[in-house]
């Protein structure tokens, strides 16, 4: 009993760690002006001493939220800059990776094991390794400054393919077997059956997706020269300092859509999750 009681206590401690910086952002979010200058003067102002923080507000405000959905015109182009960019590339990723997951999941041809080596060493590779010869393929093909620049090489990320290759091995052959036996050509086993099956893994690429895709900065800022194609994961550094409460809000407004998808979607996360960590 001492045991879990000590259990519980520490998990609780984490929990809160964990918890604070959303807690920061919706106080921060909600306090006046005169109060964040004094709280957080020190750090604004660049001068010596410490930041002092309080959990509750003492004259709790929705100014900065009026403020930045109501006269922030920029904030809203922005916006939907992020939904064009997100949307397109969710789209995208399943209309290539769920079909390129299924052949090498259930097919053989030559060299698969070869190609699907490829997928994973694409997979571990950041983006400042291939961001060079992206750069230059896209400028070559006049996509630079487009948000087809951003869209086109998340498209055929090797990620998801990974994530639903381990989802559609599962699914049985004697199924798919019987399927074929009873008349079923390969589209109606791929519609009826891969894609039922597979509906869990799917559901965690788009939730994987999103909260990555959501928050995009180094792509943006290298192949989007035009500041009004840029996505709102670029609006909070281009706030200035005194503007805190400004920053704040927009912290959490920019916060909500992901929080939404990961409540949505968290189950089927946990399962992409784990598929991902299979051993084959």
């Amino acid at each position: 009993m001492k045991k879990k009681i000590i259990s519980i206590c520490l998990l609780l401690m984490i929990s809160a760690l964990v918890c604070y910086p959303v807690l920061f952002l919706l106080t921060g979010s909600v306090m006046g002006d005169q109060e964040l200058s004094q709280e957080l003067g020190t750090a604004l102002s660049e001068g010596k001493g410490y930041v002092s923080w309080r959990l509750l507000p003492m004259t709790p405000t929705l100014r900065h939220y009026v403020e930045l959905l109501l006269d922030s015109p920029e904030f809203f182009h922005m916006f939907w800059n992020s939904v064009k960019i997100t949307g397109g590339v969710l789209i995208g990723q399943l209309l290539v990776g769920i079909p390129a997951a299924w052949g090498f999941a259930k097919y053989r041809f030559p060299l698969k094991k070869v190609l699907f080596f490829l997928y994973l060493i694409l997979m571990m590779m950041p983006f400042q390794v291939t961001m060079l010869p992206s750069y230059l393929t896209l400028n070559r093909m006049e996509l630079i400054d487009t948000q087809w620049s951003v869209i086109l090489p998340a498209v055929f990320s090797t990620f998801p393919v990974f994530i639903l290759y381990r989802f559609f091995c599962s699914v049985p052959e004697a199924l798919l077997e019987a399927a074929r036996i009873d008349g079923a050509g390969e589209k109606e086993v791929f519609l009826y059956i891969a894609l039922p099956m597979g509906s869990s893994g799917i559901i965690a690429v788009f939730v994987l997706g999103f909260l990555e895709y959501w928050n995009l900065i180094e792509q943006p800022l290298v192949f989007l020269k035009s500041k009004n194609l840029w996505p709102l994961s670029l609006y909070l550094p281009n706030i200035d300092a005194g503007s805190a409460g400004i920053a704040f809000a927009a912290s959490m407004v920019t916060l909500l859509p992901a929080f939404l998808v990961f409540l949505w979607g968290r189950d089927y996360l946990e399962q992409g999750i784990v598929a991902s960590a299979v051993k084959e």
